[in-house]
């Protein structure tokens, strides 16, 4: 038999606005008892040093974080040039000091010439994993392993300010960009090198900066037992799916669907497209992948009480 859950069976997506001086993982193991959630997880780590915004998914929703995991990002970062350090920002041990000899005139060209695509190996200090287990943990360890270069995309990049010995910046782009490893190439090009000293993250896929909770807000509602607020908090399970293509299926197809088994698709589906899928009362059953045979084939299920 299998082992029940402790907790309630919450469902949906929090925004959080991540605070200052705490991993990924404990603000969302707080805000997993705050809720009294029985599953949660996030999309997509920041670092300690980092704040903004770190979608935490509860329940079914997190059958569907993946499609956050993947999505575009932005990020302001103030860099300090002139040093580096074992981790590319300021936790990390400064290995080597040189002198800041670029003008702001050179620091704002070097970094608009990362916009567009590129390749970027990884940090050590990543959470990345090798193996099964996360780089930085190697790392910590005085372990390195080789890393593949990835494709990354720079959409959007602008120099915000510059100082003596630091320059901040705005950056949208692709899954997979690491921030600090922007920072300690745009350094190397400037012929000085550079750290991260702070780091936020202002936006993850469609969802705006406005939409993130404090953690303070969290636990005041949870003080004052305002346990339908903290609910109301919560965006719904297919938040985390805006711009896919839709289907809504009549009572005898969606009951079929939820079944496991595949239905008709509708006229305009396109084989091998990825569909979200609704019934008759717009209630998200799951996502589909249409097949050869122009069927909806299900896979990610809705699994409700």
């Amino acid at each position: 038999m299998a082992r029940k859950r402790k907790g309630r069976p919450v469902n949906g997506v929090l925004l959080l606005d991540k605070p200052l001086g705490h991993s990924s993982n404990h603000v969302l193991q707080k805000v997993r008892r705050l809720y009294n959630a029985q599953k949660a997880g996030h999309t997509g780590s920041l670092d300690p040093l980092a704040s903004g915004m770190l979608p935490i998914c509860f329940g079914e929703a997190t059958k569907f974080s993946q499609y956050l995991l993947d999505a575009n990002k932005a990020y302001t970062v103030t860099a300090k040039l002139g040093e580096t350090t074992t981790t590319s920002d300021a936790e990390g041990e400064i290995i080597e000091q040189r002198p800041i000899k670029c003008s702001a005139q050179e620091i704002e060209s070097t970094a608009l010439s990362f916009i567009g695509s590129s390749k970027q190996v990884p940090s050590m200090y990543s959470a990345l994993k090798h193996q099964g287990q996360p780089l930085y943990k190697l790392a910590r360890q005085g372990i390195e392993v080789e890393r593949q270069a990835r494709d990354i995309h720079i959409d959007k990049l602008t120099v915000e300010s510059i100082t003596s010995n630091t320059f901040s910046l705005y950056v949208e782009c692709s899954k997979g960009t690491y921030i600090r490893n922007l920072v300690e190439d745009i350094g190397e090009q400037l012929g000085c090198g550079a750290h991260v000293i702070k780091l936020r993250r202002e936006w993850v896929a469609h969802f705006d900066n406005a939409s993130m909770v404090s953690m303070e807000q969290l636990q005041s509602l949870r003080d004052n037992e305002q346990f339908d607020e903290l609910d109301g908090l919560l965006l719904p399970v297919d938040c985390a799916l805006e711009g896919y293509e839709q289907q809504i299926l009549d009572a005898d197809a969606a009951h079929y669907f939820c079944h496991g088994q595949p239905v008709f698709a509708g006229a305009e589906c396109v084989s091998g497209e990825l569909v979200k899928v609704y019934d008759e009362s717009e209630l998200f059953l799951g996502i589909a992948i249409v097949d050869d045979d122009m069927k909806l084939a299900p896979k990610r299920l809705v699994v409700r009480e």
